[in-house]
């Protein structure tokens, strides 16, 4: 196994993390800020209050894109694994 092939795998790797942390991360970065500005625009300072509309909303998003990330995760987890072959001979 080559370091171009080591380095090749670890950047797909970090590419699948990215792509499939995203939807997630950037719905509670919005639901955040949305929280954030109204709470703001209110003078409510509850720290809590920003917990249930996340849960909410990354529950949501989770359950829309959930199918695709776990075809992604499955696709990427059987070509890694049906790859082992070539890359150890």
């Amino acid at each position: 196994m080559s370091p171009e092939m080591v380095v090749t795998i670890g950047r797909q790797a970090l590419e699948m993390t990215l792509m499939l942390s995203a939807p997630l991360l950037l719905t509670a970065l919005a639901v955040g800020l949305i929280v954030g500005i109204f709470q703001a625009a209110t003078s409510i300072n509850e720290m809590t209050l920003s917990f249930i509309p996340k849960l909410i909303a990354m529950a949501a998003v989770l359950a829309l894109t959930g199918p695709w990330m776990i075809r992604s995760l499955v696709e990427y987890s059987r070509g890694l694994i049906e790859s082992i072959p070539s890359l150890v001979g």
